[in-house]
């Protein structure tokens, strides 16, 4: 026995030394990826500011982040989601420590033959535990592990789009209403208009087609209030799911939309990496492939499990435990994979090449990080340039529509002029608007792009 011992230790140990060899695959150029030193639209390199929420300084807003992280669905079901990645992480690590389990049996059997009848009664301590000499079980660990980071990672950016989604939904809904706003305003400039040409048709000093085009202007306007008024209520209700309300369209909601213009911290690209959970959910990711990988790679080493039993096992339960025929057991059993048509080594192979897709979707997730936060500096420098350049505009359109109606009524010009001229103000106003809300969303986003995160220590304690 100890001869043959010693012939199979150098096979053993050579077995070992490349079980053990497994390093990780990862491509290391993913470590250390190649950065620029600042972003390309932004020459300079300034920290993220974090609570970016705390800057709107409102507390109806404040207040619906807190309702949402406590009632939304979607992120209870994340939420829940992390629990059960917390409790496979305690399923995967119990496998590493032994197996006692405890087994009772009784039984009474009748022998026709001799119409006599036997009691069996037995009790068995059973210990199983596998040697996880080739760190098999340990990359099995791995993969639960990393699995429970990316899980923990990924519900930290739910977390921060769900703020996101809140705070510009309800932005959405205050443009909606200045929206509204501006177009019951044109229905009633349309109404003292058509008063005024009616009133000037009666007199004989205007013609009947103005009249009806007038007619037609504030038929538009209307249709278009009612339907404004449309997407406001759709807001709102969207609103209120966010926050796990019934979507009801009632929710009030009275604030202004503020003009954005001061410039936003950037930080460093390489400060990216670390700070946005979605590459940090998407790095974990590759890393539970790369212990997949070893743990494929393992699976064709063989497997050593001791196990030991005590019990007993009488006639009567009552003498169960006492001693006089109690029983143990101790035995070691060693199986290795010998032909398997070549299941183990394709696996291995399939666990190596979704490697090699992992550090590719890695790479996307990465660089598209990047080109959202380039995208959003380069949005928002040409938001800032359109305000101030439609601002221009809707003055001058302001002017030239009172301008239009002064002319119109000393019949120097047509009624169709005085209608483009209003239309083109009423648009200008629309567009300053909505210019005004795509600032507010296109700084929130950035922010979220950043991996700014938005909570402050008050609003974290209230949120839990």
């Amino acid at each position: 026995m100890t001869s043959r011992f010693r012939q199979l230790l150098p096979l053993l140990t050579s077995l070992f030394l490349l079980a053990c060899s497994n390093t990780s695959e990862v491509d290391k150029k993913l470590t250390n990826p190649s950065l620029p030193d600042n972003w390309q639209e932004s020459k300079q390199a300034l920290s993220v500011e974090n609570n970016w929420l705390s800057q709107l300084d409102n507390p109806q807003v404040q207040q619906l982040v807190i309702k949402a992280l406590a009632a939304n669905h979607q992120f209870a079901i994340q939420a829940y989601d992390l629990e059960i990645a917390e409790q496979q992480l305690i399923v995967s690590g119990s496998q590493l420590w032994p197996e006692l389990d405890l087994s009772f049996r009784s039984g009474r059997s009748k022998d026709n033959q001799s119409d006599s009848y036997a009691n069996s009664n037995s009790v068995n301590l059973n210990l199983s535990y596998e040697l996880d000499i080739w760190g098999k079980l340990s990359a099995a660990d791995q993969i639960s592990n990393y699995n429970y980071l990316a899980q923990k990672a990924t519900f930290e950016q739910y977390k921060q789009q769900l703020v996101v989604n809140v705070v510009t939904t309800w932005f959405q809904v205050i443009e909606a209403d200045k929206l509204l706003k501006l177009y019951q305003n044109r229905v009633e400039n349309s109404r003292q208009n058509l008063t005024i040409i009616e009133a000037g048709y009666n007199s004989g000093l205007t013609a009947a087609l103005d009249v009806y085009l007038t007619r037609n202007d504030l038929n538009n306007e209307l249709t278009r209030v009612s339907e404004q008024a449309t997407i406001k209520t759709k807001l709102i209700r969207q609103l209120e799911r966010l926050i796990g309300e019934y979507p009801k369209g009632e929710l009030l909601v009275n604030a202004n939309l503020p003009l954005l213009t001061n410039d936003i911290p950037l930080g460093l690209p390489s400060e990216l990496i670390s700070r946005k959970p979605e590459l940090k959910a998407s790095w974990y990711q590759l890393l539970s492939q790369d212990a997949g990988l070893a743990y494929a790679h393992k699976q064709r080493f063989p497997s050593i499990v001791l196990s030991g039993s005590i019990g007993d096992s009488t006639a009567d339960i009552g003498d169960l435990l006492s001693g006089s025929s109690l029983v143990w057991s101790l035995l070691g059993s060693i199986s290795a994979p010998i032909f398997n048509a070549g299941r183990l080594q394709a696996n291995e192979e399939k666990a190596r090449i979704e490697l090699k897709q992992g550090e590719q979707l890695y790479l996307d997730t990465l660089y598209q990080a990047f080109s959202d936060v380039e995208n959003a500096i380069t949005t928002e420098k040409s938001l800032k340039h359109s305000y101030y350049t439609m601002l221009a505009a809707q003055d001058n359109a302001k002017i030239a529509s009172t301008l239009s109606f002064e002319q119109y009524q000393s019949g120097l010009v047509s009624y169709t002029t005085v209608l483009d001229a209003q239309k083109r103000s009423f648009e200008a106003q629309t567009t300053l608007i909505k210019i005004k809300n795509q600032l507010i969303v296109n700084r929130i986003n950035l922010h979220l792009s950043l991996g700014g995160d938005f909570s402050t220590p008050s609003l974290e304690n209230k949120a839990e």
